[in-house]
């Protein structure tokens, strides 16, 4: 519509200069070399702009001549990025695919069509590892790393390849200089914390955890747990270095971030006792009773009052297991305290009890397998722990049955039943499913951080505990010995 009325205010323009001109034709003479040209004003302007107009299109004519080569060749490169960019994105494809020889095939196309080598280094890389070639992946990461746009790109490679290698001080280097360019890109972060873990550097660790915590990178509980482990790793360090005060303060610290782990507990505790401090120690093992009943706490704990006499001792115990009264552990060390002060009747209400109570929960995925990446990852479910002895609580009952009525069928039941018994709890690792009889900050089998759970074993759910109905577990023990024959 807008060029409508355009076109009218111009077609009316002209009309009214051509009437203009008709009504007033006017003379024009021109007199050049000897010629005398007469004409009137309006001829002379229409002369003009035909003459300009031919002049143009002539202009027009000669540029369309000599730059015609150059659209030519423009028009011919685009359509080699066209195909080039084709190839990269169907070599992406064929790499996703798994397929080493059509990838290759693309990314000789790409790099021969393309005229920007950038574009092609990374599928060049990942081609190369596809074929299981790292030394050829590491010169195309290597090159990326020459230019800006593809820095970034190269050192994620070079950085997975020397942690898939074990060169944790090259893929250290490697982080640091890839959080120099992204400091806030989450896989960056956290590749760096943990390789500072891995390698001991708690400080340097405990730094980039704040970095991770602030930007929300790490969910704050996971955070919050790292911290406490390194603060306890701190601690000892502090303590090597002849610093116990500073070692004390930071075992506190320690201790109150993460409760579901014994280990800093029974350390805090021991730097107490070194300090004189035996009450507030005492209450230390007590308080972590509560939320982590473990052997190593009980152990402390018993060495503690190793002077007093049995049932003293006893009375110790009694305190720490109402901490946690439901806990298996709690009757265990209740029947072993009482086992040493020869109150059967005692120990045997503490074994039933315990082995009423289930053990700590079982962790699978759903297709039965251990979890391999965190506490409880996605997939895995969290299953109740089983109920029934353990070669602990065998053993147990095979020391009161020979206390009490001494060498005989019984006992020899009991021995008989820890071979085969349901496992004790242990350390596992969520990434690697080692098992450790102690825990550590980093797992003893593949090096990770913080990945050790207090758990009974996952493949303890396909053994039998016992061979009678579950429901033998709460009857009392000497009948469960009783009945279950022996073997020849």
């Amino acid at each position: 519509m807008i060029l409508f009325v355009l076109g009218l205010v111009v077609f009316a323009a002209v009309v009214s200069v051509a009437v203009f001109f008709a009504n007033h034709p006017g003379q024009v003479q021109i007199v050049w070399q000897g010629w005398l040209v007469e004409t009137s004003f309006g001829v002379l302007v229409a002369a003009a702009i035909a003459a300009a107009l031919v002049g143009w299109l002539l202009v027009w004519a000669v540029g369309l001549i000599l730059g015609s080569p150059r659209v030519l060749l423009r028009r011919r490169r685009e359509r080699r990025r066209r195909a080039g960019y084709r190839a990269l994105t169907q070599g992406m494809v064929a790499v996703a695919a798994g397929d080493p020889q059509e990838a290759r095939r693309h990314a000789r196309r790409a790099d021969a069509l393309l005229a920007d080598p950038p574009l092609t280094l990374l599928l060049s890389a990942q081609t190369a590892q596809l074929e299981g070639d790292e030394a050829a992946a590491k010169k195309f990461f290597t090159a990326m790393l020459e230019r800006p746009e593809t820095e970034f790109l190269g050192l994620r490679g070079l950085l997975n390849q020397a942690m898939r290698a074990g060169d944790q001080s090259t893929a250290l280097r490697l982080s640091e200089r890839a959080m120099t360019l992204r400091p806030n890109t989450p896989w960056v972060v956290e590749s760096r914390f943990e390789l500072e873990a891995q390698e001991g550097k708690w400080q340097a660790a405990g730094e980039t955890l704040a970095q991770a915590a602030k930007h929300r990178i790490i969910p704050r509980g996971r955070a919050r747990h790292h911290r406490g482990v390194i603060l306890y790793e701190l601690s000892r360090a502090a303590v090597a270095n002849g610093n116990g005060r500073r070692g004390l303060d930071l075992a506190a610290q320690a201790r109150g971030l993460v409760p579901d782990l014994a280990a800093p507990a029974v350390h805090y505790a021991r730097l107490l006792l070194d300090h004189q401090r035996c009450g507030q120690a005492a209450k230390a093992i007590e308080r972590a009773w509560r939320t982590a009943p473990r052997p190593e706490l009980a152990q402390i704990y018993g060495t503690m009052h190793a002077g007093e006499a049995p049932i003293e001792r006893l009375k110790c115990f009694e305190r720490l297991a109402r901490q946690n009264p439901g806990a298996r552990e709690s009757h265990i060390a209740l029947a072993a305290t009482a086992l040493d002060a020869q109150l059967w009747g005692e120990v045997r209400r503490h074994l039933e009890q315990a082995l009423a109570a289930p053990a700590p929960p079982l962790m699978v995925a759903k297709d039965g397998t251990s979890p391999k990446a965190s506490p409880l990852p996605a997939g895995f479910r969290r299953e109740n722990g089983l109920a029934g002895p353990t070669p602990r609580l065998c053993l147990l009952m095979a020391r009161l049955e020979e206390a009490e009525h001494g060498l005989g069928e019984a006992m020899r039941n009991w021995l008989d039943r820890a071979v085969n018994a349901m496992p004790d709890p242990r350390y596992s690792c969520t990434s690697c499913g080692g098992e450790s009889l102690e825990w550590e900050s980093r797992c003893p089998h593949c090096g990770r951080f913080d990945t050790l759970l207090w758990r009974t074993p996952a493949w303890a759910a396909g053994r039998a505990a016992l061979p009678a109905p579950a429901h033998d577990a709460a009857l009392p023990v000497r009948e469960l010995a009783a009945r279950e024959p022996a073997n020849d």
